[in-house]
């Protein structure tokens, strides 16, 4: 199954070709660093493993940002240099297997629903527990 996904201006475009969606892995994240990341109150990527993951011909290159996540570990992330869309990010006990795309980007970010949250302890007080999926209170749970 081949999934397609594009940063907002579309500059930047990628595929993602898994044998079934049981590869694939969305959850929701409330760390302070997804949430800046973000922008909002929980990022929310879709865990991919790396072979599974390639821009397209015609894409534009993305530029890279890698900085401590805060935790000392270095995070990588890789976005669109003309609209500043996120299109992925791993960290660096990833890199040589899985690839975390910002789900929203994805042309139907439907298709892979979330089956888990990760720092829930750290949700906003105003936003419900996800039924229905895994909630981890922290990382280590």
């Amino acid at each position: 199954m081949v999934y397609k996904g594009a940063c907002y201006c579309k500059a930047v475009k990628y595929e993602i070709d898994i044998s079934s969606p049981e590869e694939a892995r969305t959850s929701l994240c409330h760390c302070k660093n997804c949430k800046r990341f973000f922008g909002t109150a929980f990022g929310l990527t879709t865990k991919i493993p790396v072979k599974a993951f390639s821009y397209t011909s015609d894409s534009a290159k993305p530029t890279t940002h890698e900085a401590d996540n805060g935790s000392g570990s270095l995070l990588h992330r890789e976005f669109c240099s003309k609209c500043g869309s996120g299109i992925l990010e791993y960290g660096a006990a990833a890199a040589s297997d899985f690839r975390y795309i910002m789900t929203g980007t994805l042309e139907d970010p439907g298709a892979l629903p979330p089956k888990g949250e990760f720092f829930c302890a750290y949700r906003e007080v105003w936003m419900p527990e996800v039924p229905g999926i895994f909630h981890k209170q922290h990382l280590k749970d």
